[in-house]
Order: structure tokens, then sequence, then C-alpha cells
């Protein structure tokens, strides 16, 4: 299950100061699920209040299909979104878009610097 690149932007695109205040209200709100895997990944999803839709940035969402595109990490961890390092946002949950779904190898270690 490879990401579809071309699904997100050519490269991450960062938020502004003001577009990131208007979604600091929004941060305290966002819900994250359990994780849950297969044999290859472990998932989770996160859940972004449906008003928060509207204060993130067009550029962001694939006009096409209605949702948002899919993230860089830099894009999602500006959102407010926080989790730990290796996680991939690989799909958006279209019947319901603030859903966004996330990815990484069972096991993962971070590079060690």
């Amino acid at each position: 299950m490879d990401i579809d690149l071309t699904r997100r932007n050519k490269k991450a695109r960062p938020l502004s100061d003001a577009e990131r205040g208007k979604l600091d209200e929004f941060i305290d709100a966002i819900q994250y699920s359990g994780r849950y895997s297969d044999k290859d990944f472990e998932y989770r999803h996160v859940q972004l209040p449906k008003a928060m839709l509207k204060a993130i940035p067009k550029e962001y969402f694939d006009g096409s299909r209605g949702t948002l595109k899919l993230l860089w990490e830099e894009e999602w961890r500006a959102l407010g979104i926080t989790q730990s390092l290796g996680w991939e946002h690989y799909e958006v949950h279209e019947p319901e878009p603030h859903i966004l779904l996330f990815k990484r190898p069972l096991n993962y270690t971070p590079p060690q610097h």
C-alpha cells in the first residue's frame, strides 16, 4: 500500500502565522484513535473538528475530491496534529473528510542522529 504522491502538494506548504492562529482554537478538540495493526503496519486515525476544515488553507484541499490532500508531515504537524515520529498520512476517509488515516511500519524506530 504505497502513498499516492499525486494526491499531495509537490512540496510541503508551510502555514503563515495568521493561518496557524486560525487553527489554534481547534487543537484541543483533535481526537486520536487507538493504534491497530496488520502484519506490516500499525495504523491510527485522527479526527479533526468539522469546523476546523473551514480554517485550513485551500491549498491543502483536493478540489476534485472535496477532501484534504494527503499531507506532508510538516503540514499535518502545522495543523496541530501531534504524534510520535514515523507516521505518514496515507488516506482521507472520504465519507467523513475530517478523518485522516495514518500508518507507519510495525516496530518503527526513529533514525539515530
